[in-house]
């Protein structure tokens, strides 16, 4: 396949037409029948498909809402238990691991059973345990802990299985649009749960109330769940007349991911991603409210309501930034398409390489000026946020309809694990291991050189964009040509050899 044919079936934000200059009525003909084909293939109309996007984006708005209206309350938590750094940690690590460990679970049934029943039962189950978590006694910290673990039960059966059902929706660069679209709503729901945790939890004068907004709203986006999404049959929309796709076993999937090198590095690059992200959610406003309490400009916490504004603040900047951020990365990409192949994983990289420096600014800046820090914050989480969408489409396209479950599911894990499963939780030990003294020098000190470590995981990260570069023409060539009876017959061959 030529550069120039990749670049048109695959540019984001951009429709197939670009294929057809010079040749305008056929082209037009062809735009047609090729968006009834669509239709007809995964069994679900045009209205019906967009309708289904923005529920899937309402739901995980909230997804990410829920996620990080903890973060935005913290200092109010660990007032109210009495808890230390690394222990605040383990309350987003918690989460993150049950939420790691049953996503293949999800992602195996995603793959095989109806997806809409696996994503309302799990979205229900989230919305009542969210809802529990509220009602945690003071001298109960590990029921929090617990019910905070279980939350990550509802979430997995979602995050393993909606990007697939829009990729069921469309194709090429209409599949990228809806993508990106779907991927706004985590810097925006992330910057809301830092938003409205904080400022519920400042009117209502208790914390407990932050955390009893998202579960109505949960039970909202289940009754829509099931009267809007019409499950689209999987991988129809891309099936090609001279075969059919067939699905394969576990083991046998999870080997052909393993040998999928563009999969495998960018969840390695993606993982950098979380694990910046993961302690930027959980410590980025604890970390503004030292600085402000060692610059004088606030006073120590003793009743609660303590970082409200830098929550609020904080929560502006990842819903602006992140918009921009993913915006901007699908917008550079597709401009860079246009010259190389290997444009999402050098944009990747890109993103996470500039980003280092700011954050590390905003580290070491945070003890000087403040409004420094929140300008060099800004910077670093646009130039993050670059990823989202990109990544996403990355694993769309170099992986078969028919393994994306799975897909989705172990770049979750993987991510998870070595990424911001770990990565809040050991922010805190580090914090508290160069603690000197309880002062609110080393309260503020302690935290920021714990937190440097983001600006390190970060060029690692890119490093392992730009390995994904090297391989991504071929992997998605393999993906698209997929033929799984020829395949098989291949590997069954060369193994001997």
């Amino acid at each position: 396949m030529s550069l120039g044919e990749h670049t048109s079936e695959s540019a984001p934000f951009s429709s197939d037409d670009s294929e057809a200059e010079g040749q305008d009525e056929r082209g037009a003909g062809d735009g047609v029948a090729q968006q009834t084909q669509e239709e007809s293939a995964s069994g679900v109309s045009r209205v019906r498909a967009l309708l289904t996007v923005f529920t899937l984006c309402y739901i995980n708005l909230l997804n990410y809402m829920d996620r990080f209206t903890v973060a935005g309350v913290l200092p109010d938590i660990e007032q109210y238990f009495g808890i230390d750094d690394s222990k605040s940690g383990l309350l987003q690590t918690v989460f993150i691991c049950s939420y790691m460990f049953l996503a293949p679970v999800f992602g195996y049934l995603g793959d095989r059973y109806n997806r809409k029943i696996i994503m309302s039962v799990g979205i229900t189950f989230w919305s009542l345990v969210t809802l529990a978590s509220s009602y945690t006694p003071k001298e109960h910290f590990w029921a929090l802990l617990l019910t905070r673990g279980l939350v990550g039960v509802g979430e997995a059966s979602y995050s393993t299985i909606a990007p697939t059902i829009i990729a069921d929706l469309y194709v090429k660069g209409k599949r990228t649009n809806m993508l990106s679209i779907f991927y706004f709503a985590i810097p925006f729901g992330s910057g809301l749960g830092y938003i409205v945790g904080s400022q519920v939890g400042n009117l209502a004068h208790d914390w407990h109330w932050a955390l009893r907004v998202t579960p109505g709203l949960g039970l909202i986006a289940v009754v829509l769940l099931l009267l809007v999404v019409k499950e689209p049959k999987r991988g129809a929309i891309e099936v090609r007349p001279e075969h059919q796709l067939h699905q394969t076993s576990w083991l046998k999937d999870l080997q052909a991911l393993s040998k999928n090198y563009s999969f495998v590095l960018s969840t390695f690059g993606f993982t950098a991603v979380a694990f910046v992200t993961g302690s930027l959610a959980l410590w980025a406003p604890t970390f503004l409210f030292r600085a402000a309490v060692f610059n004088g400009e606030r006073a120590p916490c003793v009743e609660g309501n303590c970082a409200s504004s830098d929550s609020l603040i904080f929560g502006a900047i990842t819903c602006v930034s992140g918009v921009l951020g993913v915006a901007s990365g699908v917008q550079v990409s597709r401009q860079l398409r246009k010259r190389t192949a290997r444009a999402d994983p050098l944009v990747c990289a890109a993103g996470l390489l500039l980003s280092a420096p700011f954050l590390y600014m905003a580290i070491v800046f945070a003890q000087d000026s403040t409004i420094a820090t929140y300008i060099f914050i800004f910077l670093g989480e646009t130039f993050l946020s670059m990823n989202w969408a990109i990544v996403a489409d990355i694993l769309l396209y170099v992986v078969v309809p028919t393994r994306r479950s799975t897909a989705e599911a172990l770049q979750i894990v993987i991510s998870h694990l070595l990424g911001d499963a770990g990565s809040p939780y050991l922010i805190g030990v580090v914090s508290d291991s160069l603690r000197k003294t309880d002062s609110f020098l080393w309260q503020f000190r302690s935290l920021q050189l714990s937190l440097l470590l983001c600006a390190f995981v970060a060029v690692v990260g890119g490093a392992f964009f730009l390995a994904t570069a090297l391989y991504i023409e071929q992997d998605r060539n393999r993906a698209e040509n997929y033929v799984p009876i020829e395949e098989d017959t291949c590997a069954d061959n060369s193994s001997p050899s």
